[in-house]
């Protein structure tokens, strides 16, 4: 018997037109689906629960490397680059998946109502995670699903639902992590408003001291949190942004390599098509002009 989940997702797909990743009618809800392994990607993974209903994929964030199957999730708890593949996919059983961007207001009123709110005591967090996707998930998720055949009920369904799915995330295995996204204090906090100044200023030149300095933490001190959280340093965080919009500039604006070099904070164009080589495989050019034709 086929999985409900597996069947409603495959019913959707199979009504649209255009290619993967589908933007659907309801906010921060995206679907995905691939008949076929998947070359690395790169994105820009905003909070968000990231479900597999059918097949297997890995993301990798800096350093760390994450793998998730059909039954599973990604939690992200914090706006971070990253590249991701499609492992398990075929014409008769294609990899199908659903992003669900975390709606972080609901998530506090969820955990303010909670008669016993989860809480670990400690001041570390992580900014990514897999864990079990079963039972009241998946039935929330097959809902926002089907929710997609009657637009006209989005708006007053959808953040009933989103409680329902912060309250069994709140109160699950993983209920002190995911509660970190909404309670956050302390260092763990100043160091996330320190990456949203990153995030926010990618483009310009920016000191680690800087940095540290909003997180009222030392340099040193500063880049161990943030390596913990985001797997990867300042830098390897700021160029990866850096690289990922630039291709999204030449792509999406067709802007020139050279001025999107400049755009996103680079003064050398050639540094600019090294490091660009060195994250996507390929010179800028011969990238947008494959994505381009793709």
């Amino acid at each position: 018997m086929l999985n409900p989940l597996v069947e409603a997702v495959t019913r959707y797909t199979d009504a649209q037109t255009g290619v993967s990743p589908f933007v659907t009618a309801v906010d921060g809800l995206t679907i995905l689906r691939s008949n076929h392994e998947r070359r690395s990607s790169h994105t820009i993974f905003k909070p968000a629960l990231c479900i597999v209903a059918q097949g297997a994929k890995w993301s990798e964030f800096g350093g760390s490397r994450v793998a998730y199957r059909a039954g599973q999730a990604l939690i992200v708890s914090i706006e971070m680059p990253a590249s991701g593949s499609v492992v398990e996919a075929s014409p008769e059983e294609p990899y199908l998946g659903i992003i669900v961007e975390f709606d972080l207001a609901i998530m506090r009123e969820v955990f303010e109502g909670l008669e016993t709110p989860p809480q670990d005591g400690t001041d570390v967090m992580r900014g990514i995670f897999v864990t079990d996707f079963d039972g009241p998930l998946t039935d929330c998720a097959l809902r926002l699903v089907r929710l997609l055949d009657t637009p006209k009920a989005i708006p007053l369904l959808y953040p009933v639902i989103m409680r329902e799915i912060c309250y069994w995330l709140l109160t699950g295995p993983h209920g002190a992590e995911v509660a970190k996204m909404t309670i956050l204090g302390g260092h763990a906090r100043r160091v996330i408003n320190a990456i949203h100044t990153l995030r926010d200023r990618f483009a310009e030149p920016i000191r680690i001291e800087d940095l540290a300095r909003i997180a009222q933490l030392s340099p040193s001190a500063f880049h161990r949190q943030f390596k913990a959280l985001t797997s990867m340093t300042p830098l390897q965080y700021q160029k990866q942004l850096r690289l990922v919009e630039a291709r999204r500039l030449m792509v999406s604006n067709s802007m020139n390599v050279e001025t999107a070099a400049f755009k996103v904070g680079y003064e050398s164009p050639s540094q600019f098509s090294r490091e660009y080589s060195r994250m996507f495989g390929t010179p800028p050019r011969r990238d947008i002009a494959s994505l381009r034709a793709a």
